[in-house]
This record gives C-alpha cells, sequence and structure tokens, in this order.
C-alpha cells in the first residue's frame, strides 16, 4: 500500500508496550492525559500496545439490547465510535493517539488507514482479510462460507487528536463474546488467528503491526529505560 499523504507526519511516534494487562479505566485515565498533551503540544504522539482484563465496552452507538450478559463482566461506557465489544487476554489492543492537525484533518482517511493497517499486519501471517460494505471493522471468509469478524475499530477524536483505536483477535477465548451482539451485528460471527490455524503470539503480531504502521503512519520510536 502507498502511504497515503495526508497521514505520514514527520516527527517519530512513541510506541508503548505493556506486558501485563492494563485496567480499562486506568487505561482511559492515561490516554486522556496523553491527549490533552498532544493537543497542548507538549507530548510526542503516542501508540500504546497492550490487553486488558476481561470485559465488554460500549460505544456511542450501542443499543442495550446488544448486552446480552450484562453480569458475565465488567460493562464499561466509552466515548469511541461504535457499538459493544469485548476485550481481554489473548487479544491484541492498540490504542493510537496521534495528531490529525498534522496528518490532514481527514478523519475518514484516519479510519481507512487504521483498517489498511490492520489488513496489511494479518495478510503478513497468510490471512486474507477486507472491509465489507456497511461494517465497522476488518472481517475474514472462514472455509465454511461463514462471515466473521478478527479485528475491531473504534476511535474518539478530541481537539483532532485521535484515541482508542484496534483490537486484533490472537488467540482469545472466543466464547467470552458471546455475552453481547459483537459491534450491532447478528448475522455474522467472530474469529481469531488461532481459529484459522495460526500460531501466532502477541509478539509476533506486534512486531508485523510495527512494521506496518512505520510503513502507513511514519516513524516510531522506543521509550527510554
Amino acid at each position: 500500500m502507498k502511504k497515503p499523504a495526508s497521514i505520514v507526519a514527520s516527527s517519530p511516534v512513541l510506541w508503548q508496550s505493556n506486558v501485563t494487562p492494563v485496567l480499562y479505566l486506568d487505561a482511559v485515565s492515561a490516554m486522556e492525559i496523553r491527549v490533552a498533551e498532544i493537543a497542548g503540544d507538549n507530548a510526542s504522539e503516542m501508540v500504546w500496545i497492550l490487553e486488558h482484563p476481561p470485559l465488554y465496552t460500549a460505544g456511542t452507538s450501542a443499543d442495550v439490547a446488544d448486552l446480552i450478559d450484562p453480569d458475565r463482566f465488567p460493562v464499561f461506557k466509552t466515548g469511541r465510535g461504535g457499538q459493544y465489544t469485548y476485550h481481554g487476554p489473548g487479544q491484541l489492543v492498540g490504542y493510537f493517539m496521534l495528531d490529525l492537525k498534522k496528518r490532514g484533518r481527514d478523519v475518514r482517511a484516519f479510519v481507512a488507514a487504521l483498517e489498511q493497517l490492520v489488513i496489511d499486519t494479518l495478510a503478513d501471517f497468510g490471512v486474507v482479510a477486507d472491509r465489507r460494505s456497511g461494517r465497522i471493522g476488518v472481517w475474514v471468509d472462514m472455509p465454511d462460507g461463514r462471515e466473521c469478524k478478527i479485528a475491531a475499530i473504534g476511535v474518539r477524536i478530541r481537539r483532532w487528536v485521535s484515541y482508542h483505536g484496534i483490537s486484533i483477535n490472537i488467540n482469545p477465548e472466543l466464547s467470552h463474546f458471546d455475552g453481547i451482539v459483537p459491534c450491532g451485528i447478528r448475522k455474522h460471527g467472530v474469529t481469531s488467528l488461532y481459529a484459522l490455524g495460526i500460531d501466532a503470539t502477541r509478539a509476533d503480531v506486534e512486531a508485523a503491526l510495527k512494521l506496518n504502521f512505520e510503513r502507513i503512519f511514519g516513524s516510531i520510536y522506543a521509550p527510554q529505560p
């Protein structure tokens, strides 16, 4: 994929990765602080890779009827776009705090670039994934003909700085999705790299994600020890 000129910025982006699970509200609080700092030109842009303990989040378009089992895991209302989704172990979550003032001020182009980032990363593992008309996220065709979602996307923009982002199913417990209608779509299922026969670790997927991020969005740097 050719770099979209409106998406690439000249300054390198901080790439941070947490090995241990991060509580959801702690992550949101940290993102909001960083977003304010970026908007005020007091901090660099940042990508944060992590996992959460099992939980459900409700986006701004969530329909309470899609919360099938509200007592199964904690449920958090969130300001990101989209509907209900699940986060938990075995899933790579990527939060993208990027300054869209420096990246063309085009939210659609930004979301399309995030989708392409996921599609290209999955392709590195031999997975043919793509967008589907009228549906949010990244999808694959299963051997039995079903269409299943393998990655979710939901972002929020504040003062032209993005946050929230993506989740890629590496090897989560897929039955945990049964407590919700993922993203409000009842007709289709959810899958993972493991369910597709791919034995990849989070480190494997993150390494591929890094390379594709640099190609699409620009250079990164690691946090100081």
